[in-house]
């Protein structure tokens, strides 16, 4: 088919020297793939690097402590890809022999892998035919077809899903080798023209290869597709976070275990209340449920403004409260040790700028 030809050609001229792009071997494009969900190229790439440095393998990855992964990852988000991605190396690493599913539905069984990402590894690893469908794809098939299925319907993966398919070359002979003919190549062609030249916004349509038959483009639609109806509801959290410090400038930290955000990084003994509290209630809270048995001495605001830390669907309003103990806090950390421990980006930079 004519569409498949040109985005192809485009690919094959116009893609980037991307690390994971130069292997067809399975543990480097699931670890790539797992990696940028909801992550963008230009910040995986450095992470994926480290990863396949720290961990050549995917026994090196299983034989890893969760804590090094954890701070490894940290700064990428969305720390439950870290532990499955953990898991699912000890999955393959003891129950497979270290050997990846090569087909599409065994690589569905693997903690962490959804359809996309087993539709990712069968084609770049293995060439199986079968069509990748991202926030990409979506956008591509949808202006050029004239697509108006809601994309946040359950439905819509599989309609786009069947015509990737469809308009996919299927020979799979050379692995993921790049061919013309490869179904590797194709999802690759479409995932890289949506992600530099039908871009969500004001994508320059003057230069496209399309612009003869995009019926987007034709119709003037570009800017209305994908449609896509479903918008996520963002809630609003306050997070007070009390950085100790004794006669000995020592500190406590303390490992966040409930599911949810960032579970099982280390944090600051934290309030967290209904909206931003005045300095006075902060102290209360302080002497009352923390320091019982203490004597604090001081306490003050680091940054008087909360620092609004935005997370897909949670807006965090985070507060530093210097507190200052008279004497000795048991099990303290002392500054070297508090940098080893895997934190939330947020309370990273704080301990970097301090």
């Amino acid at each position: 088919m004519e569409f498949s030809k040109l985005l192809i050609q485009w690919y094959l001229q116009n893609k980037r020297d991307l690390p994971w792009r130069n292997t067809a071997n399975p543990y480097h494009i699931w670890l790539s793939e797992i990696m940028l969900q909801q992550t963008r190229v230009a910040q995986g790439t450095p992470y994926y690097l480290s990863f396949l440095d720290a961990f050549p393998t995917v026994f090196d990855l299983a034989k890893a402590d969760e804590e090094q992964v954890l701070k490894l990852w940290q700064g990428l988000g969305y720390y439950s890809r870290a532990r499955n991605l953990h898991k699912t190396a000890q999955y393959v690493a003891t129950e497979l022999d270290g050997i990846f599913p090569n087909n599409y539905t065994d690589l569905l069984g693997l903690k962490g892998v959804g359809e996309y990402t087993a539709a990712a590894i069968a084609s770049f690893s293995y060439g199986e035919p079968v069509a990748v469908v991202d926030g990409n794809v979506f956008r591509v098939l949808s202006r050029y077809f004239d697509i108006e299925t809601d994309i946040a319907l359950a439905s819509a993966k599989k309609e786009f899903a069947a015509l990737a398919f469809e308009l996919m070359p299927k020979d799979a002979r050379g692995g993921a080798e790049l061919s013309e003919a490869n179904p590797a190549t194709f999802n690759q062609a479409i995932m890289e023209f949506g992600a530099l030249q039908c871009v969500p916004k004001s994508p320059n349509c003057g230069i496209c290869v399309f612009n003869e038959s995009c019926l987007a483009l034709q119709k003037k639609k570009v800017d209305q597709l994908p449609v896509k109806s479903k918008k996520l509801k963002v809630r609003n959290r306050y997070f007070n976070y009390l950085v100790v410090s004794d006669d000995n400038e020592d500190t406590i930290i303390q490992k966040r275990t409930s599911k949810g955000i960032w579970q099982n990084l280390y944090e600051f003994p934290l309030i967290e209340t209904e909206a931003v509290e005045n300095f006075d209630y902060i102290v209360e809270r302080i002497e009352k449920d923390f320091f019982v048995n203490e004597s604090v001495g001081s306490v003050m605001e680091y940054n008087e403004k909360s620092i609004v830390h935005k997370l897909s669907h949670q807006h965090l309003h985070i507060k530093f409260w210097k507190v200052n103990i008279n004497g000795v806090i048991k099990n303290g950390t002392d500054a070297a040790t508090l940098r080893t421990f895997p934190v939330p980006i947020v309370i990273h930079n704080f301990i970097e700028k301090e």
